[in-house]
């Protein structure tokens, strides 16, 4: 009796594994470029990847953002990381570059999307990131280090 309710069992299951993949059709995806035609970032360097905390607040306006913003554009003049202090808090392999080993500021431009940042803003908050270079020593000398936002953690309320 045993054996045939499970016996029973087995074979509605296995025709409800059959009539739920017969319904999902379609050639299945194995890789590749998701959006033919568009270009995708290049792999995130682990060497320039450095962590930082501090005070996300939104970027003084100036003459370079005062359009308004596409906010599903990834952009470095909207948002900044204020009192900011190095976290050696990494994994392994990660952060050696000589970009990253000589990165210390107090204030960081993050580049993003709004969405990324936005429900962060006035609190302190924990970043993870690639360092960007920039080629142009005059604009690195005027502008505080970009940093690629791969993570961000919420770590208190308020900035105080």
């Amino acid at each position: 009796m045993h054996r045939v309710i499970w016996t029973s069992g087995l074979i509605a299951f296995v025709a409800s594994s059959l009539v739920v993949g017969a319904q999902i059709g379609g050639k299945p995806i194995s890789g590749g470029n998701p959006t033919p035609g568009t270009p995708q970032p290049d792999p995130p360097n682990l060497s320039d990847r450095i962590t930082v905390g501090g005070c996300l607040q939104a970027a003084p306006k100036s003459a370079a953002n005062s359009e308004p913003p596409d906010a599903n554009t990834p952009s470095d003049a909207r948002f900044v990381l204020a009192s900011a202090q190095r976290v050696d808090r990494l994994p392994p392999d990660t952060g050696g570059s000589a970009l990253a080993a000589n990165t210390k500021s107090s204030t960081y431009r993050l580049e993003g999307i709004d969405s990324q940042f936005s429900p962060f803003v006035n609190t302190k908050v924990e970043v993870s990131g690639e360092v960007k270079s920039d080629s142009s020593s005059e604009a690195a000398a005027n502008k505080p280090p970009t940093l690629l936002v791969e993570f961000i953690q919420k770590t208190a309320s308020t900035c105080q």
